[in-house]
């Protein structure tokens, strides 16, 4: 049975569909990589995956239960806690040490007590490499740390499926690198993840399935060589196309 069953997916804003029925599923483990143009639905499907946005339509199932089945706060704040997310600008609180920003939410959802919760905390940190900065606030970070920081806040709550949104595009090279790195670390851990990426290579490398958006549809769904390499849509020809050209 997948971890991730996505059935139909549809998500518009006014006038404008941006999710025009997409469906997917995932096994305990792999990692997809979601690639495609701006505009063509990627961050809309990981903000319907996360419940920070509502679809209009579909099924999404986690572990063989339907998550869309009850909409009431409680149910969405309850189905939230099956995905955990990974923002482009990191997203910490200013206000909170690294070590606070990784135990807050455990925290308050009352998820252990308080010296497992740190323990925890403390062995997420040692694994994005940042057991020397539990003290620091986000200020005194790069912007490299600041994300890894953010992946072990992601991995705090146990989540079935990680899901990063463009999680190097505020980074420079150099930072760009010790971030992927930790992800293709995460892999080889058996965590289940969804990584929404202009780094084609590192898909190309790092990914189970591969699928190609564009204008609110799968144009193209695969095995990375099979997507990067022999493309079967012209949509998915041009785009890569105009990749390698950059």
């Amino acid at each position: 049975m997948p971890v991730l069953q996505v059935n139909n997916l549809r998500k518009g804003f006014g006038n404008t569909d941006v999710l025009k029925g997409v469906s997917f599923s995932l096994e305990k483990g792999q990692v997809l990589a979601i690639i495609g143009s701006s505009g063509s639905g990627k961050t809309t499907l990981l903000r319907c995956l996360n419940f920070l946005e509502t679809p209009d339509e579909g099924e999404i199932w986690v572990d063989g239960k339907q998550l869309l089945a009850s909409r009431d706060e409680e149910a969405i704040r309850q189905n939230r806690l099956h995905f955990g997310l990974v923002f482009q600008n990191f997203n910490l609180f200013p206000q909170y040490t690294v070590l606070e920003n990784v135990t807050l939410a455990p925290t308050l959802l009352k998820k252990g007590d308080p010296a497992a919760i740190r323990e925890k905390a403390l062995k997420l940190l040692d694994k994005v490499g940042l057991s020397q900065k539990v003290d620091a606030y986000p200020h005194q970070l790069s912007g490299g740390q600041q994300q890894r920081v953010a992946i072990a806040r992601a991995l705090a709550l146990n989540p079935e499926v990680l899901c990063f949104d463009e999680p190097t595009s505020a980074l420079d090279p150099e930072l760009t690198g010790e971030v992927l790195r930790v992800i293709r670390g995460l892999k080889n851990n058996d965590n289940t993840m969804i990584v929404v990426t202009h780094e084609m290579e590192f898909a190309k490398s790092v990914a189970d399935v591969v699928i190609y958006m564009a204008d609110g549809v799968i144009e193209e769904m695969g095995a990375p060589e099979q997507v990067f390499d022999h493309p079967r849509s012209e949509k998915t020809r041009a785009f890569l196309g105009a990749q390698d050209n950059y």
